[in-house]
């Protein structure tokens, strides 16, 4: 069944509410001493009541309906152009260091895994229709497992799912080569449209052998994973996430450090990733801003109303009423002669 136009309900919520209020009108009349007085009725002014509550009735009406039937406030005014685009290029340690159960908030968890929680947290605060997604695994060597990617699935089953430390010799792990493959991926983009994203326990930086980032790079993050106070035995030598060195990457590429283990990457750090595209105002604003206000007056009106009635409605309230109730108060007590006593009424059962 189709729903009827708004303005139908409009008016329709207008002409039921005006009805009520006229059948309301005719019983109040019928009991308006009991109710008010002996005035009969109560102040001027509630004499419109009526009309604002029907009026509030089908403004509210007119503009919920308005508003349920309207899209989007804000449409894309254009797709990304070519160049446009924000690249995020995350490099991953996929060393057997990273498969150390010492990670997270409460050190239960490995460090891929609390890796893969840190990337894909910052992948769900970043407008993925405008950023693509690449992701250079390294270990002895380094090699890219994904370019300029859209889909958001892809990127988790790659950090979830695939061993990637199978595609390398065993040997020390190369950060260096990491960063270095990066760069390489980063030559043809625009100027200032990349961000490095390093995901590493850092077990083995070197003091040497660090390439400049290309111009497309306008940020780098260098994320630590794993315990930095302790460690355990892997390989011959005692693994932990070496935080000073990985700091001193971060200086060495102008960029941030951050220890995952604790929290996810601050929003702040996200900025770079996201250039939000130029918006327009969808057809129909002016219509949407009228809904709006109607809904938010005629609700207004109909939510007063019971309080003004109850605060200033009945006759004597008010201003003046306290003033007329303060004068009948002071004749009475003058018309009463002096000394006079009450008399009560004699009870027939005690005379």
């Amino acid at each position: 069944m189709r729903m009827p136009s708004p303005e139908v309900l409009g008016w329709g919520a207008l002409v039921l509410s005006g009805a009520a209020e006229f059948w309301h009108a005719r019983r109040v009349r019928r009991l308006g001493r009991m109710s008010f007085g002996p005035s009969g009725g109560p102040q001027a002014w509630v004499k419109a009541v009526p009309w604002l509550r029907a009026g509030g009735a089908g403004l509210v009406a007119w503009g919920l309906a308005t508003l349920m039937g309207m899209g989007p406030m804000f449409v894309r005014q254009q797709e990304v152009p070519e160049g446009g685009w924000r690249h995020l290029v995350v490099a991953l340690d996929v060393s057997p260091s990273m498969q150390i159960e010492d990670a997270g908030p409460g050190r239960g968890m490995t460090r891929s895994r609390r890796a893969s929680e840190l990337v894909m947290s910052l992948l769900g605060r970043v407008a993925m229709d405008q950023v693509r997604v690449s992701v250079v695994a390294f270990y002895t060597g380094a090699r890219p497992v994904v370019v300029d990617c859209m889909d958001v699935e892809v990127v988790r089953n790659i950090l979830d799912d695939l061993p990637l430390e199978i595609a390398f010799e065993p040997g020390r792990t190369s950060l260096m080569e990491g960063v270095r493959a990066s760069a390489e991926l980063g030559k043809g983009w625009a100027r200032g449209t990349a961000t490095l994203m390093v995901v590493s326990d850092g077990d083995t930086v070197p003091d040497h052998g660090l390439v400049p980032l290309p111009a497309s790079f306008v940020h780098a993050m260098v994320v630590g994973v794993g315990d930095a106070a302790g460690g355990k035995f892997i390989d011959g030598h005692q693994s932990r996430q070496d935080a000073g060195a990985l700091r001193q990457l971060a200086g060495r590429l102008k960029g941030m450090y951050h220890d995952g283990n604790a929290r996810h990457l601050p929003s702040a750090e996200l900025a770079a990733l996201s250039r939000v595209m130029p918006m327009r105002e969808a057809a129909g604003m002016g219509r949407r801003r009228a809904a709006m206000a109607a809904a938010g007056v005629g609700g207004a009106v109909l939510a007063g109303l019971p309080v003004v009635l109850a605060l200033a409605g009945a006759p004597g309230q008010g201003r003046h009423g306290e003033r007329r109730r303060g004068a009948m108060a002071g004749a009475t007590t003058a018309a009463a002669p002096a000394g006079a006593v009450s008399r009560s009424i004699p009870s027939p059962l005690n005379p």
